[in-house]
């Protein structure tokens, strides 16, 4: 705190807010409003206040609890409102002599920022209001808070470009709803009236924006209100800055009809007037430049014409080519539709006299039969081809029938085998994670009170008085060390010999099995040949046979599609499945592994 004579009541309140809970705090800094507007007070005495309302920080308590959630405030928005009023009236006039920079260039941008959020939030709620009390209400409290902003870029003229720089104060200018807008046009006429200069220092999107706003409303509303505050406010941004009337005049092409055609006689024709006569005037200075301008342009779009013309007739050779190419291709594609079509009805017409062939001999066939066999087993004989004939079409009909089913079903019975798979891997797979161990739930440990701490304390005390810890020498520690590293060489001599013999084992074991399975594929006595004899001779031939066996089974296996490996996801990726080689070699063995 400041050891310089500090006003009774600011310390009074500094205190009492010290003490007092955190809901309460917003009710109590509006009694700041009343120790400011103090009528026995002088500038100085008024500077001063506000220099130890600072030092005590309720000035940085009233931009905290504006930047709260508002409506959770006692008194809510008009609180809000007050608060915005208080934090402008004590930051204007006040000069901060330690650290002035934070003051400066932190603290009254981000309180700047927190009246613009305000200020949005109100005219949201007022947009939505639906009584008029209400309305009335969030426009009062709305007028409040744009005031205070405007008392605060007043009293600090660095902060109007900063006003205008912010996205929330385009998003309060760029608004239908009329009294709004109104006011945050006064607000804008406020910022230029205090500098004059700030359109030119923002940057040039934000110019754009305020004044693309500025001519939507003149152009979209009918209301005079509207109209009036946007025409004085182009006639200011007119008058002060040159270039921004050249900027109006080429980027508004259609203004001054505009102008004149809806707002003349709506009660502004002066300013209307005053605004007209400086666009006319900077069109008029502005025709000779155009002309340079038109008489350049077409300089420019007749040398691209040229460059077009001839990058055409240079690719014109090359668009001939890439022409009589598609008509050859588009040629070649109808004479190969009709020969196909010509080879189509010559093979429909093979066909018909094939058929009137194969009557015609059929028939022949019948008479010359007529003719040999006697008439008594003529019927016989006509039963019997009938019966043939009959058995032909039906074997024919079964066979096609038959074909026409296993391909109907060959899909559904793929589909059935693939399901069961990947049932069969869902429940490896659950299988596999009931076997898991369950995690129990991680349950934090309640801490000790300072009384079970000293009772554990005392119990640890009596235990080790009671079995104190024996002590060993170095020696016998260097005995027992010595004692366990001749007993792990031991162990460790010992499993690989126990390793040499496995191995051995199960090489012997090998050999074994294909010793019988050859003895058992043997062929007899009388077929055996040079070549079964080499087999029994050599250990290399049988080996290298199973190994090939085995290295085919194992390709056959990786071409196998995804949904018969499916249940293999859990396996490692070189690893095939013994039943997958003993399927197709069914005593095949493999390193002593059936």
């Amino acid at each position: 705190f400041p050891m310089a004579a500090t006003d009774p009541q600011v310390l009074a309140l500094a205190a009492q807010i010290t003490e007092s809970r955190e809901q309460d705090i917003p009710l109590l800094l509006l009694k700041l409003k009343g120790i400011l507007s103090s009528p026995s007070l002088g500038c100085e005495e008024s500077n001063k206040i506000k220099q130890d309302i600072y030092d005590y920080g309720l000035t940085q308590y009233c931009l905290l609890v504006l930047k709260r959630d508002h409506s959770q405030l006692r008194g809510a928005w008009a609180t809000a409102a007050q608060l915005a009023e208080i934090l402008s009236h004590c930051c204007v006039g006040l000069e901060v002599k330690e650290d002035p920079e934070e003051f400066y260039k932190q603290f009254l941008p981000s309180a700047i920022d927190s009246l613009l959020v305000l200020g949005k939030r109100l005219q949201a709620r007022f947009i939505r209001a639906i009584k008029d009390k209400e309305k009335q209400d969030f426009l009062h409290w709305f007028q409040i808070v744009t005031d205070a902003i405007c008392w605060l870029f007043g009293g600090h003229i660095q902060l109007a470009a900063c006003v205008l720089q912010n996205d929330r104060f385009l998003q309060l200018l760029i608004t239908d709803d009329v009294e709004t807008a109104i006011i945050m046009m006064s607000v804008l006429h406020n910022i230029l009236r205090i500098n004059s200069s700030v359109l030119l220092q923002v940057e040039e999107e934000t110019l754009h924006s305020v004044l693309d706003e500025l001519v939507y409303k003149i152009s979209s509303t009918t209301n005079p209100a509207v109209g009036s505050a946007a025409t004085k406010l182009l006639l200011l941004v007119a008058k002060f800055c040159k270039q921004l009337v050249q900027l109006l005049t080429a980027r508004y092409k259609g203004l001054k009809g505009l102008l004149s055609k809806q707002w003349t006689g709506k009660g502004f024709d002066r300013e209307l007037n005053q605004l007209l006569d400086l666009l006319y005037l900077e069109q008029s200075n502005g025709k000779g430049e155009m002309q340079k301008q038109h008489q350049a342009a077409c300089i420019i779009q007749a040398a691209w014409r040229g460059f077009q013309t001839r990058k055409r007739l240079k690719k014109l050779p090359q668009a001939v080519i890439t022409l009589q190419r598609r008509f050859r291709a588009k040629r070649e594609q109808e004479l190969q539709h009709l020969t196909k079509q010509k080879e189509d009805e010559a093979l429909k017409l093979q066909m018909q006299l094939q058929r009137q062939r194969a009557m015609r001999l059929f028939h022949e066939r019948q008479l010359a039969l007529l003719e040999v066999v006697h008439a008594s087993q003529v019927n016989k004989c006509m039963e019997e081809m009938e019966e043939k004939s009959a058995l032909t079409i039906q074997r024919f009909w079964r066979g096609y029938r038959a074909r026409r089913i296993f391909h109907q079903q060959k899909q559904s019975l793929k589909e059935y085998k693939a399901a069961v798979i990947i049932q069969r891997a869902a429940c490896k797979f659950l299988e596999k994670r009931r076997r898991r161990r369950p995690l129990s739930p991680w349950n934090e440990p309640k801490g000790l009170t300072d009384e079970q701490r000293l009772a554990l304390q005392q119990k640890v005390d009596d235990y080790i008085k009671l079995h104190p810890a024996s002590q060993m020498s170095e020696e016998t520690s260097k005995e027992l060390h010595m004692q366990a590293q001749a007993k792990l060489a031991q162990f460790l001599l010992r499993r690989r010999l126990d390793q040499r013999a496995a191995q051995r084992r199960e090489a012997l074991l090998a050999q074994v099995n294909t010793d019988v399975e050859l003895l058992m594929n043997a062929p007899g006595l009388a077929e055996t040949t040079e070549k079964d004899l080499g087999a029994f001779m050599s250990r290399s031939i049988p080996v290298a046979t199973k190994a090939r066996q085995t290295h085919n089974t194992m390709l056959k296996y990786t071409r196998w599609p995804w949904w018969k490996k499916l249940g293999d996801e859990f396996m490692e990726d070189d690893v095939i499945p013994d039943d997958a080689i003993n399927t197709e070699l069914e005593t095949l063995f493999i390193g002593g592994t059936k």
